[in-house]
């Protein structure tokens, strides 16, 4: 019997993988045991051949492996993929419980032997959700020197830009009961064969949003698993579909915040706790980041009691062989940066006091202090964190900078996207356009996402792609805009750069040429814009090796950038190098010289020595020396 996926489409963040020799799928029991396993895990992997069975697991990237073997199957199979980082647990499935625990002692993912199904779902579902608790993604920002300047440059992590994102967006967003019913269309779809989740989605129809948001996220169901899956892949579409749960819990956490503490006056520093296991690999990030930020992407379970938050980090430490963390948070009541709120009485599990939870909404920043191993403990670090502040100047540099990075008239989910195509997340930006795209009639909405799937397809180096997008988008532009427009300006100057890197120079400079005809009916004559475009149309004669046109082209940008520019400024110096090159190539060394050496200048004293762009001007310098 070949492999059987029963569902091969991720809405968790573990595969199902069991595998045995003599797996029946017309066996009633094989059915039932498929039946209970659907209640736990959607994605179920099946297989008679240990060796398919081991090179689907090498195939593994993103989600953990749990796996169910036979006894006799898991002798030989188990030594060979205990190891992986994939694989988290392993169940033995057997009739013969006394042998194979001699065995199955020596292996610690091995977490039992059984001889039927229902103790195996019931281990499975504790092994999947401490996996779920201890998989909630962190991210550390570092300050960094700049290369340009004398100030800090922050340098973060992509997803705590996404979040940050996120969250703003998401407020913004005006959901409908159109919105849920799509979300459930597609669950449906995704968990088919499902029983247990059918009937959630059955459930969540008739009753969402009551009791509350909370209550449907801490519940047992499948939408806590999906959302912290969603948040942790940045998977565009499943976001896309949980908008309106996302935001839905997000104003339910601030609407209990305002009651619990801002309404109340409450303004004394507390402290809250979260025990879980991360990996070595964060650990070391998370000592490396000691005094700097930390951000939590998804929504954050807290208690206030300590004894809790050791259980959970025990237990990491000893069922899934991770470093065990317990986080002890201060938290200032008068700080705003996230909300946060008590559940105790509004979660799934209400009546469960001891748990003292408190939730904080997702995307909540903290600042490292102390991390220190505790001695009475094995394995378990404590660290120590700080909510931060909207004062806080490292954050308000980073917020400052997100919001710089995704400015545009337009807002919500084309503010994402613009922000995926800036950190480079082509294929997540192109998904989620074209997802819009599809969503939309409205004729300037289309304009606006064909340019954005232009650039993509530049940005991919698919030019006849990004051609047509660019095309489409300039009919639509020029229909409701002045020729004059700057919008019409960059459209032009887009597809001329495309054509410029097909080496379809003619083309090129036809496009340049519209978009110096606009500049210079609306632009200063020192704009530094208009030096841009000077720039571009020198770099076209430069590659047609018209050297006196593109020197001509050159110099006008130079001109500009002399005046509109700080002596000390980068692109002063590529003004001069690209007029170097020119001469170089007319032979003019003594010319090329001087134009290298004052672009070394400015480049010496403005990026680190080891930047591309100085290695490369000192190489300049070297190879025209020669010529002299």
């Amino acid at each position: 019997m070949a492999a059987s996926r029963i569902s091969a489409r991720m809405m968790q963040n573990f595969h199902l993988v069991w595998l045995d020799g003599n797996m029946d799928e017309d066996n009633a029991d094989y059915r039932h045991s498929i039946t209970k396993l659907r209640q736990v895990v959607n994605t179920i992997n099946t297989f008679v051949d240990p060796n398919e069975c081991i090179r689907f697991i090498n195939s593994i990237k993103e989600e953990a492996t749990f796996m169910i073997s036979s006894g006799a199957l898991g002798q030989t199979t188990v030594p060979v993929i205990h190891d992986k980082s994939q694989v988290d647990r392993i169940y033995i499935f057997c009739g013969n419980k006394t042998y194979h625990e001699k065995w199955a002692k020596d292996w610690r993912k091995i977490k039992g032997v059984f001889s039927n199904i229902e103790p195996i779902c019931k281990a499975l579902r504790s092994g999947t959700e401490e996996y779920d608790y201890n998989n909630i993604t962190m991210n550390f920002v570092r300050r960094e020197l700049a290369s340009n300047c004398d100030e800090d440059n922050t340098a973060l992590d992509c997803s705590f830009m996404y979040t940050q994102i996120l969250k703003e967006i998401l407020v913004t967003i005006e959901f409908t009961n159109e919105h849920i019913t799509s979300f459930l269309s597609y669950c449906r779809e995704h968990f088919a064969g499902n029983k247990a989740n059918l009937e959630m989605i059955n459930n969540i129809k008739t009753e969402y949003p009551q009791p509350s948001p909370i209550w449907w996220y801490t519940c047992e169901s499948f939408l806590y698993s999906m959302l912290n899956r969603a948040l942790r892949t940045m998977e565009i579409d499943l976001l896309i579909q949980m908008g309106f749960f996302l935001r839905d819990l997000h104003n339910q956490i601030a609407r209990l915040h305002a009651e619990q503490f801002i309404q109340k006056g409450i303004t004394k520093s507390f402290v809250v706790y979260r025990g879980q296991g991360v990996t070595k690999a964060y650990f070391e990030q998370l000592k490396q980041s000691q005094d700097q930020l930390i951000s939590f992407n998804s929504f954050l379970s807290t208690t206030e009691d300590t004894k809790v938050s050791f259980r959970f980090a025990r237990t990491a430490v000893e069922q899934s062989n991770l470093i065990g963390i317990h986080f002890v948070m201060t938290i200032d009541p008068n700080i705003s940066t996230t909300p946060f709120a008590h559940v105790r009485n509004i979660s799934f599990y209400k009546d469960d006091h001891d748990e003292s939870e408190i939730l904080f909404s997702m995307h909540s920043v903290f600042r490292i202090g102390q991390i220190k191993r505790l001695t009475n403990e094995n394995n378990i670090w404590q660290v120590d964190l700080t909510l931060t502040s909207n004062d806080d100047q490292q954050l308000k540099a980073l917020t400052q900078s997100i919001r710089k990075e995704t400015s545009s008239s337009y807002k919500g989910w084309h503010r994402l996207g613009k922000l995926l195509i800036k950190m480079g997340q082509l294929d997540k930006a192109e998904e989620l356009f074209e997802i819009l795209l599809k969503q939309t009639s409205n004729e300037r909405e289309q304009g606006f996402i064909y340019y954005q799937l232009g650039w993509i397809k530049d940005d991919q180096e698919k030019y006849r792609e990004a051609i047509e997008f660019y095309e489409k988008s300039l009919e639509i532009e020029q229909k409701y805009l002045p020729s004059t427009h700057p919008d019409l300006a960059a459209s032009y100057n887009n597809i001329g750069t495309v054509y410029k890197n097909m080496n379809k120079y003619k083309q090129a400079l036809s496009y340049y040429q519209k978009v110096l005809e606009i500049q210079q009916m609306t632009l200063s004559t020192n704009h530094p814009n208009l030096a841009t475009t000077y720039s571009n149309i020198g770099a076209v004669y430069d590659e047609m090796n018209e050297y006196e046109k593109a020197l001509e082209y050159y110099e006008k940008d130079l001109a500009i950038s002399k005046e509109s520019l700080p002596e000390s400024h980068p692109d002063l110096a590529a003004s001069y190098n690209n007029i170097g090159n020119v001469y170089n190539n007319m032979n003019d060394f003594k010319q090329a010289y001087s134009c290298y050496t004052r672009a070394f200048d400015i480049w010496k004293r403005s990026l680190p020595t080891n930047h591309p762009h100085v290695r490369n001007i000192k190489e300049s310098i070297e190879n025209v020396k020669k010529k002299l």
